[in-house]
């Protein structure tokens, strides 16, 4: 049997390293010239940098590199919090007490008696709770896709917009039904490139979005899915920058003939 003592001794050493990063930043934010410059809209760039290594680092397996990345993340919720607090807008306490409140609100299957059969059930709860929060906010009715930040790439937005329209029911029933869709648009993008049509780059947009739903349908992130198609291309075409220059030839001077057999060397390489 597990010692309770225990698991009072690890969250007591949770509790002392937050508390630890909480005082550092305060002393920073006090002594150090660079953190006393900073503002929300200074550190925003940074933060989503920050975001960006974590991904890095969750798609090349490095446990040690989301550790670290981890730790910058956090360390910019407390910058945040630290800044709200001198504006007398809210601090860490409120920040926590906040996503705390939020995740038993949204959560009533765990909280609540609300019953739920899988997860499908639990994000429509989510979806349907928190537009009722933002209704009750603004008061007013408002969107579904509210929630979907308008700064978002447009490939994640594409994935966050059917997402959210799924949580509520408005979703096709079968994978197969959104590939008949995939192929109807690229018939219609194929027709609209044979008219020369000024609307190719709306119908580009619709075959685009429709691989995004099918994806997901799948149970494939079309986001993560390119990165690793990005990454993979790279990988070869950089293999064929090499393997040319060693056998004395040059970029740009190669027929596609030439570039094209030494792609295919790259890819037994693989």
């Amino acid at each position: 049997m597990t010692d309770p003592s225990s698991h009072t001794e690890e969250k007591d050493a949770k509790a002392r390293a937050f508390l630890r990063l909480l005082r550092i930043m305060d002393e920073l934010r006090e002594q150090c010239p660079w953190d006393r410059k900073q503002t929300m809209e200074t550190l925003r760039p940074l933060t989503i940098e920050e975001t960006y290594e974590l991904g890095d680092a969750i798609l090349n397996d490095d446990l040690e590199g989301v550790k670290q990345e981890l730790g910058d993340l956090l360390l910019h919720m407390v910058f945040y919090a630290r800044i709200g607090r001198e504006k007398d807008a809210f601090d860490i306490q409120d920040v926590l007490n906040t996503v705390c409140d939020k995740l038993v609100r949204r959560h009533p299957h765990i909280y609540g008696d609300v019953q739920v059969n899988d997860e499908e059930e639990v994000k429509a709860n989510w979806e349907r709770i928190k537009l009722q929060e933002k209704q009750a906010v603004a008061g007013k009715e408002g969107s579904v896709l509210d929630g979907v930040p308008r700064g978002l790439p447009s490939l994640v937005k594409a994935i966050r917009i059917q997402d959210k329209a799924r949580g509520v029911g408005f979703d096709w029933e079968y994978k197969d039904q959104v590939w008949e869709k995939v192929h109807e648009e690229l018939n219609e993008l194929k027709a609209e490139v044979q008219a020369g049509s000024e609307k190719i780059a709306a119908e580009v947009g619709d075959v685009l979005f429709s691989v995004v739903n099918y994806a997901r349908f799948l149970g494939v992130d079309p986001d993560e899915a390119l990165e690793r198609t990005n990454r993979k291309f790279i990988q070869r075409f950089q293999f064929l920058e090499r393997a040319s220059r060693a056998d004395g030839k040059r970029m740009g001077e190669m027929s596609l003939e030439e570039m094209d057999r030494y792609w295919e060397r790259s890819k037994r390489a693989d």
